[in-house]
């Protein structure tokens, strides 16, 4: 289990971390979000024991996590940091190594994942003559070789075309079914939701969302109202709770204040001809994001 408790970490006068706290159990898939700035990598750093917090602390199951605890991390950071002038095959020996792998322990995982992958092919090729997606399965083979305990993924998704996405989600599922603990951050907040079953999101340092996705979605109460059918959009409009319509292509969809408001939109769409869609959602994880740190921060 790993546990940040009341972590707070100063850069000089710079809050970077402010009273962050949370909890990861095996098996859990957690993501950690945040606009630019807002003390992601700092938390990062801090989970995986390369920063020790100015105050609070860290503990990994139930000792303060520090580097004699890294043969059980990997780490996939943002920025690919590949030796590019050296073959797969050295590159994960150096790795492992560095993580105290056996020569023979490496080669036989490297095997297994290069296959897994579809790159059997490369593992005598030098990094640079790979494209940028077959660099990023290596990236990620490389925080996956050692088997970690603790996964630490930061944008694992970037630039990933749709199948080998599905292919890096199955990984971490079968990592997570294994009982590795994951930490997830990506920009891509659909991916996120389907993903993780509990967030915190960083604004400033500080966590402004935080907890299980379905129970931060339960409680934001705004939803969406999808409908599909010959509605006069301004009637639609001034029903009281309705605070915002826009017509897509092919549906129109309602936003309203709350549950009970729904109610009243349905009176109104039972007067109205050929109905054939009228479905009541959850606000995204996009909407309340948004809505909770601010237009000006739709990226995380």
């Amino acid at each position: 289990m790993l546990e940040v408790k009341n972590a707070k970490m100063m850069y000089g006068d710079l809050v970077a971390v402010d009273h962050l706290s949370f909890t990861i159990k095996p098996g859990d898939i957690f993501g950690l979000l945040g606009t630019n700035g807002a003390g992601k990598t700092t938390t990062f750093r801090m989970i995986m024991g390369l920063l020790d917090p100015t105050e609070g602390e860290v503990l990994y199951n139930g000792k303060k996590i520090g580097y004699h605890n890294v043969n059980e991390i990997g780490y996939m950071i943002e920025e690919r940091s590949l030796l590019t002038k050296i073959t797969v095959k050295e590159l994960m020996l150096f790795f492992g190594q560095l993580k105290e792998m056996e020569p023979k322990v490496i080669m036989d995982r490297l095997d297994y994942w290069l296959k897994r992958f579809d790159i059997e092919d490369y593992k005598n090729k030098k990094i640079k003559e790979l494209s940028k997606g077959n660099q990023q399965k290596i990236q990620f083979i490389s925080a996956i070789i050692n088997d970690p305990k603790l996964l630490v993924l930061d944008e694992p998704f970037s630039g990933l075309d749709p199948i080998n996405m599905e292919l890096f989600v199955e990984v971490i599922r079968d990592f997570q079914k294994q009982g590795s603990m994951v930490v997830f951050s990506s920009h891509q907040l659909d991916m996120v939701e389907s993903f993780c079953e509990e967030l915190v999101v960083l604004e400033k340092g500080k966590a402004v969302i935080e907890g299980r996705i379905d129970q931060i979605k339960k409680d934001f109460e705004k939803l969406n109202i999808k409908i599909v059918g010959d509605v006069d959009v301004e009637k639609l409009r001034s029903i009281p709770g309705v605070f915002k319509v826009i017509e897509h292509k092919n549906v129109i969809e309602a936003k309203i204040e709350n549950e009970s408001v729904a109610s009243k939109v349905f009176e109104y769409i039972r007067t109205c001809k050929h109905i054939t869609k009228y479905d009541v959602e959850q606000a995204s994880l996009s909407e309340i994001f948004i809505a909770k740190v601010g237009r000006n921060h739709e990226e995380v």
